[in-house]
């Protein structure tokens, strides 16, 4: 199983064609006698023509970046949602952190200031084809590089997957036992992240004619454990549900299932759900069900051919919490995240390579 990463600087957005100017046609004079119209046409015609913009090939190699975004997640210095209490409510000197349900305190220097954001593009992904776009929402006490990269293999599950699929996925709370959702819970937010993500994915490409089709791309919401809460906030207040067009949950039903079951009520026509889950959150997927149900929205309890709009469906219990570390990469089966998101229709395959 290769978890090889390739870890580029940046890409230089490629230079925009030059138009040509075209002269001014001389007014003849009254001694001298007009050109005949089908010079005049073929001098017109011989004039160059604006250069056609440059294409956009299908990836050769994968592409991996970890970029410093401006509407990240973090830092964060307002208010934890409905309240006026300040996130940063605990201070040692200059130092401002955050304390958590449990009591803990992280310092933002060190849980609340990584900009950073993951960004992916397999081999043989191609700009001119329909593009999905994965948002991957990290859980609790997480890295990058470490857990999203490397132990769950989100890249390479991306790339085997077959699919046309970009990657973006924002460093949450860094290694800490938090949930927050920080600028996720700003009304607006999620939809400025995401047009700084079609940026800097054109960026990582390497060319502008790439833009347009990570601007319109569809996006799918998969959250992990405890990354349910920005995932919960994105959907109710971020902005973009019109672009978004699934949502995934991997044992992260920790919470707020109102307000998931709002969103699939408002967007069933558009969008589906997917939950798969651990005995450690059976009683939230019951409960979500349940507000479904209300709802007269009709789901399954096994996996569905395909993850097309309108499909809801519940996987689980599968296992218990000593199943929750691995649930990415080993829930209903090996790999869960690689077959669902192949399960999405209108979006492969890419040629070539499967390996991150």
């Amino acid at each position: 199983m290769k978890r090889r990463a390739l870890l580029l600087l940046g890409a230089l957005l490629m230079p925009t064609a030059a138009h040509a100017q075209p002269k001014k046609p001389r007014t003849p004079s009254k001694r001298q006698a007009p050109k005949p119209a089908a010079k005049a046409d073929q001098a017109h015609a011989a004039k160059p023509a604006a250069a056609a913009p440059s294409p956009a090939p299908a990836l050769k190699e994968a592409k991996t970046q970890l970029v410093a975004f401006d509407a990240s997640p973090f830092p964060y210095r307002g208010f934890l949602p409905d309240t006026t209490k300040p996130f940063l409510d605990a201070r040692d000197g200059k130092r401002r952190g955050h304390t958590t349900g449990r009591g803990d305190v992280y310092w933002e220097e060190t849980a609340y200031s990584d900009r950073r954001s993951l960004l992916y593009l397999p081999q043989g992904f191609d700009p001119t084809r329909p593009v999905l776009i994965v948002l991957f929402l990290h859980g609790q006490g997480a890295t990058l590089e470490r857990d999203v990269a490397v132990r769950q293999a989100v890249p390479r599950q991306i790339a085997e997957s077959g699919q046309n699929i970009a990657l973006v996925a924002p460093q949450l709370a860094l290694d800490a036992l938090d949930s927050s959702a920080g600028n996720f819970w700003r009304g607006g937010h999620f939809a400025k992240y995401l047009d700084e993500a079609a940026e800097r994915l054109m960026r990582l490409y390497g060319n502008r004619s790439a833009g347009r089709g990570f601007n319109l791309a569809s996006v799918v919401i998969v959250a992990y454990s405890g990354g349910y809460l920005s995932a919960a906030y994105a959907l109710q207040r971020g902005g973009a549900n019109h672009r978004v067009k699934g949502l995934i949950l991997l044992d992260a039903l920790y919470g707020e299932e109102d307000k998931f079951a709002a969103w699939f009520a408002a967007r069933r026509q558009q969008a589906f759900l997917l939950s798969a889950y651990t005995e450690s959150t059976k009683d939230e997927n019951a409960a979500l069900q349940g507000l479904l149900a209300k709802r007269r929205i009709q789901f399954t309890r096994t996996l569905p051919k395909s993850l097309t709009p309108g499909t809801v469906a519940f996987l689980g219990p599968t296992g218990g919490l000593d199943m929750h570390g691995d649930f990415v990469t080993r829930a209903w089966q090996g790999d869960p995240l690689q077959q669902a998101l192949s399960l999405i229709p209108g979006y492969g395959p890419v040629h070539g390579k499967r390996s991150a």
